[in-house]
């Protein structure tokens, strides 16, 4: 990371209701939106327009920007009841299909329904509903970010994305996320994560929602990353899955499981709280690989396993379990998704 205090060329702007296109001196001019009326007695420059209301079955651009620079924080909040139902994408210099294309919730580590607050590096949900991302995001030609309402009804959307205006390497990747669900998810009990990724780059971070629906412990699986050309065996497999989300132990402490949120990973959710070991469950998780990326030259698989215990004491795939999870990664070129 950049020291804070070495300077350079970077001049930030910022995006808003009250500043749609982050120009120069164009922050706080709105005369109508949603706060029109609470403003009505004070006049331009008092919140005005400190948000947007999203029809049902609409796309708002959240961000649409000439490069080249770099977005470094989005914020927003909305009705916490819409966080899948409410889809974030983004395109990077002008590609027709976006980079990024995950539920809202999702990619704030909020795939259930009720809220889950985390404090991470690079996502922080704060009370009460404060969704903050932290990835860079490089573009050179022009970035777009749009959120799309799926739900029966409007929402508020209250937004805020700073962005600095900046030269970006070629080196630099473009940040791509994608989610998949698996619900049931049958057999063989292997969920992919993301596959079809067919460019040089960097693998950075995963969200895992499982709900497991069977009784006893469900997290034997491992985690599978299958690089530049591997086909039945991966280059990197992992011990179980409370293993590579930084765990131990069933997450098990007293009978209990015990949540954690760190920096770089955590089980920040459990749904029933005061349960263990109940098959209708649900588990909310992250691990950043920010410190020890996954690099890969030519082309990425990642597929995890979903195992739990049987009476015999033997493995037992949970074949009908719910499970969705998120994949962020930097590639340097925009590749294929199959």
């Amino acid at each position: 990371m950049q020291e804070i205090w070495q300077l350079n060329e970077a001049r930030t702007r910022s995006i808003s209701p009250e500043n749609p296109t982050g120009s120069r001196g164009a922050g706080g001019r709105a005369t109508s939106g949603t706060g029109a009326h609470a403003a009505r007695e004070l006049g331009i420059g008092w919140k005005v327009s400190p948000s947007i209301d999203l029809p049902a079955g609409e796309t708002i651009a959240l961000v649409n920007v000439d490069g080249p620079g770099v977005l470094r924080h989005l914020w927003l909040t909305t009705d916490r009841s819409m966080l899948r139902l409410l889809t974030l994408r983004a395109y990077w210099d002008g590609e027709q299909d976006p980079s990024i294309d995950v539920p809202l919730g999702d990619f704030f580590c909020n795939g259930w329904d009720e809220l889950a607050l985390l404090d991470s590096d690079m996502v922080v949900v704060a009370p009460a509903g404060g969704l903050n991302s932290y990835w860079p995001m490089p573009f050179r030609e022009h970035a777009r970010v749009t959120l799309h309402n799926s739900g029966d009804r409007s929402v508020p959307v209250y937004y805020q994305a700073t962005y600095d205006e900046q030269n970006v390497p070629d080196s630099a990747g473009y940040l791509h996320a994608q989610w998949r669900r698996s619900n049931p998810l049958g057999s063989p009990a292997i969920h992919t994560i993301v596959d079809g990724v067919h460019a040089h780059g960097r693998y950075v971070g995963t969200y895992l929602a499982i709900a497991p629906r069977a009784p006893r412990w469900w997290g034997e699986g491992e985690m599978k990353f299958f690089l530049d050309g591997d086909t039945d065996y991966p280059t990197i497999c992992g011990t179980g899955t409370e293993d590579y989300f930084g765990g131990a132990w069933n997450f098990d402490i007293e009978g209990r499981y015990q949540t954690y949120s760190t920096a770089y990973l955590g089980l920040h959710q459990v749904l029933p709280r005061d349960q263990i070991y109940e098959s209708e469950q649900r588990f909310g998780m992250y691990r950043w690989h920010i410190r020890d990326p996954i690099c890969f030259e030519r082309d990425l698989r990642v597929t995890l396993q979903a195992l739990g215990w049987g009476d015999d004491g033997q493995y037992l795939p949970l074949v009908n379990a719910d499970i969705a999870t998120t994949a962020l990664w930097y590639s340097q070129h925009l590749e294929q998704i199959e």
